[in-house]
């Protein structure tokens, strides 16, 4: 008899021989005659890597967000069958543009991607021509107005289809600044307090002068209200990351708008090859993977999960303010990974240890925990942790400033 069915016969007569054999002796009688399965493989521990508890935020260098497990059920399904690329995107548009009460939206190579496409699709339209010859911007409107406060590195991506920058300071250097070859206005949220001019002047300046806005809210989820809350303000076009708050795949986003912007946009991905975002391709299990991640986070209890992150947050600043010399500040920043935070700050001529040794230390212990910081202080998120994982959190800080 195999050993497939001999387990199969243990298992069906559990309920009639279990008074006789006990526990143990039946635990013992199904695991000889069940062919044991083979161990999960533990990668990152063949390739020689560290994993570790993510105490800093969603980034990018530190793997994003971790997926839930409808997430990459999702995945796995989209890589048991073949599909129409295409019309999976539309699909997945319409429902994630239902789900957010937007015209339409289309799943991107992150955040970063749905600004390269985006743009691309202002400045092209539906001509195919022109879709195939990005990034010679001949002929095209090619300029993109950026208050000067919010043009930071991830502008590359506008640039990458051969539009250039224009900065401004003021709304009246804004308009100046509008000609015949203006194609877009774009906005970083994250540096929405840096800059003088505000959404709601900034969309009015858009629809005045008849150019599309773009906001660009990579890292602004939470609040849940921010995936409704652009779109409605009349920014034409906005985007997100996929693999951050959401906790979809880390390299897909969200370009979310008009509908014609966004299927303008569509002409530059692929399957179409001959375009400048052929390499920014979203396949079908990243696809899939985002919009069930989007139906889980709108799904969510964001009050209750708000309420432990306070808590977590709280335990582990009580644990530093425990050692003398140790101050702490609670804070949420107004956009961009808001959520509660943690700055751990001391006198080093009392507590003597520098903010990069006690992070390397964090980072070189059992477990590893990575956080964030300068020279002045020690930063701490928790959104991002394990449940439980705070503890241990909690308990290295204090045994590192404590031994310091």
């Amino acid at each position: 008899m195999s050993s497939r069915r001999k387990a199969l016969k243990a298992l069906t007569s559990l309920p009639l021989i279990g008074g006789f054999l006990g526990p143990s002796l039946l635990s013992a009688k199904v695991m000889e005659e069940t062919v044991a399965k083979p161990l999960a493989r533990d990668f990152f521990k063949e390739l020689g890597l560290r994993t570790f508890i993510n105490a800093a935020g969603t980034y990018t260098s530190m793997t994003g967000s971790l997926m839930n497990n409808e997430v990459t059920s999702a995945i796995s399904y989209g890589a048991t069958e073949y599909v129409n690329l295409d019309e999976l995107h539309d699909k997945v548009g319409e429902r994630i543009a239902e789900l957010l009460h937007c015209e339409y939206a289309t799943v991107s190579s992150g955040a970063f991607g749905a600004m390269t496409i985006g743009l691309a699709g202002v400045m092209c339209g539906m001509d195919e021509e022109k879709v195939a010859q990005l990034p010679d911007t001949s002929g095209l409107k090619d300029e993109v107005i950026v208050q000067e406060a919010h043009d930071i590195g991830y502008t590359h991506a506008l640039i990458n289809t051969g539009a250039k920058i224009v900065q401004v300071t003021t709304t009246k250097e804004l308009e100046k600044a509008i000609n015949k070859k203006t194609a877009m206005l774009w906005f970083l949220n994250a540096n929405t307090e840096q800059g003088e001019i505000k959404w709601e002047e900034f969309v009015a300046l858009g629809k005045k002068n008849g150019i599309p806005t773009f906001i660009d809210c990579a890292a602004d989820v939470p609040p849940v209200e921010n995936l409704y809350k652009f779109t409605k303000l009349g920014f034409d076009l906005v985007a997100f990351s996929g693999g951050k708050g959401i906790r979809g795949p880390q390299s897909a986003g969200l370009l979310l708008g008009r509908r014609k912007l966004i299927e303008a946009a569509r002409l530059h991905t692929p399957p179409r090859g001959t375009t400048i975002a052929r390499g920014m391709k979203v396949n079908k299990e990243e696809v899939l993977g985002m919009m069930v991640a989007l139906e889980l986070y709108l799904a969510k209890d964001h009050k209750k999960e708000w309420a432990l992150w306070e808590s977590q947050i709280k335990l582990i600043s009580d644990s530093a303010l425990s050692v003398d010399g140790v101050e702490t500040e609670i804070h949420v920043p107004p956009h961009a990974n808001h959520v509660p935070s943690l700055r751990i700050l001391w006198d080093e001529n009392i507590v003597k240890i520098s903010k990069d040794d006690m992070r390397k230390q964090l980072r070189d212990g059992h477990p590893s925990i990575e956080t964030v910081g300068n020279k002045e202080a020690v930063g701490i998120t928790t959104w991002m942790m394990e449940p439980g994982q705070e503890r241990i959190v909690a308990q290295r800080v204090k045994e590192i400033l404590t031994n310091a």
